[in-house]
């Protein structure tokens, strides 16, 4: 079995809910619980941080890997969805798993698996918690796939949890009231593990406290220490905070979401150092500044090109992308500014009409659709955003929206590509703006 035969084998098999969506979900753990007895229980071997949220999930389990690989950590790194290539979900100080342990993997374990059935992020997890072992990590962040409660990763007892936000998304897996939303990511929390709550709103604040008073646990709610005192852009891609304890640090992950992430990260790191993590100034300056280098992370308020500049985010609900519309509309209403052009999709089971009625009446549209099956039909989602007030044409693929746009657009314009993971995947599979996760 070759690698490319082993993922296409991953992909066929067992449902990956990225191109499938509902069909591809598995409530419950009794898969996860099965397949980690038979691999020895192997994320155990190590300590573990774990993240949920709606939003905001990478960028703060990026950069804590980062900071704690600065430090001197071996660290493991498993997140979802991948954009290029499928190790990307799971790394170890940065480097993406070898392809020959994914053939191992799937050769060794194929005749258990497949008389269960098990869904792919099932499979993926176990492989993970599988490989961290074998190369004998200090720590792994994990961060959720979908939820916390039912979520296979939640197996894990961590030293800390993490939980981001809480937004719409996803709600005919986790409810339609953000405090159903909060319950299910809060089924994370576990008796004498801290948790830091990244943000939340008075109903979902209930819900946390609830769950940690029930399990015995401590409870940080990074908003109310707030460690940003201010932030300053340099660049469409670099920022820098004024924060509590560091003065001017910089970041590469820019993007106005990424000052509520900054803020959880930096709140976490004060629990780490009271678990007797080593980690020094200069390991989290290094992080913040370095994190896309060092853990491949990519479409987070990423510039792809110049001339006119290309941003793209893979923010793709209505939590995420009023931050993004926000940015949007602050950057056009600067002097000398040309056009704002916005090559957007989706995929067909997100709340589309919030979404539209947030995003920029002053942009020319570029509406296309990714090459997954989930994504929407561009003329529906034309079709849509004229009732939100917003204009343009429609192109059947990313690239064909993207070449369009660069060919229309001035030097000083800007083209954002956006509005779904799998619509950013497809940019950054473009020979002129890979890059090898």
């Amino acid at each position: 079995m070759t690698y490319q035969e082993a993922v296409e084998y991953l992909y066929t098999q067992t449902p990956l809910f990225q191109n499938v969506g509902q069909e591809a979900y598995k409530e419950g753990l009794y898969n996860t619980v099965t397949i980690d007895r038979h691999l020895g229980c192997p994320h155990k071997l190590y300590k573990t941080i774990h993240v949920a949220g709606t939003n905001g999930k990478g960028s703060v389990s990026h950069t804590l890997a980062a900071i704690l690989q600065a430090s001197g950590y071996k660290t493991g790194l498993y997140t979802s969805p991948h954009l290029t290539d499928f190790r990307e979900r799971i790394r170890v100080n940065g480097k993406p798993v070898t392809p020959e342990f994914v053939v191992k993997f799937i050769e060794r374990n194929r005749e258990f698996l497949e008389p269960l059935h098990p869904s792919f992020f099932e499979v993926t997890t176990a492989m993970a918690f599988s490989w961290f072992a074998e190369q004998e990590v200090d720590v792994a962040v994990i961060e959720t796939g979908l939820g916390g409660r039912l979520d296979c990763t939640n197996i894990i007892k961590p030293v800390l949890s993490i939980i981001t936000n809480i937004g719409y998304d996803h709600m005919k897996f986790l409810g339609e009231t953000l405090p159903g939303i909060a319950f299910e990511k809060a089924g994370i929390i576990k008796k004498n593990v801290p948790v830091i709550i990244g943000e939340y709103t008075p109903e979902t604040r209930t819900v946390f406290e609830r769950k940690a008073e029930e399990v015995s646990t401590r409870i940080v709610f990074a908003e109310d220490n707030c460690k940003i005192i201010s932030q300053k852009y340099h660049n469409p891609s670099k920022v820098v905070y004024e924060t509590t304890a560091y003065p001017a640090l910089e970041s590469g992950l820019a993007g106005l979401c990424q000052e509520k992430n900054a803020n959880t990260i930096l709140t976490a790191l004060d629990e780490l150092k009271k678990k007797k993590f080593d980690i020094p100034e200069s390991a989290i300056r290094k992080g913040f500044k370095s994190v896309c280098r060092m853990t491949g992370l990519r479409g987070r308020w990423q510039l792809v090109s110049k001339k006119p500049d290309i941003i793209c985010d893979t923010g793709h609900n209505s939590h995420g992308l009023k931050y993004i519309a926000k940015h949007l509309e602050e950057l056009s209403a600067k002097p000398g500014f040309g056009q704002l052009r916005i090559v957007m999709g989706m995929v067909n089971d997100k709340d589309i009409t919030d979404v539209l009625a947030l995003m920029p009446r002053n942009a020319r549209y570029y509406f296309t659709q990714a090459s997954v099956k989930r994504a929407l039909d561009a003329s529906t989602l034309r079709d849509l955003a004229r009732q939100a007030g917003l204009t343009g044409r429609v192109y059947r693929s990313v690239a064909q929206a993207v070449d369009t746009a660069r060919r229309e657009a001035a030097q000083n314009d800007l083209i954002f590509v956006g509005g779904s993971t799998f619509v950013v995947a497809d940019l950054l599979t473009m020979p002129e703006f890979f890059i090898q996760g």
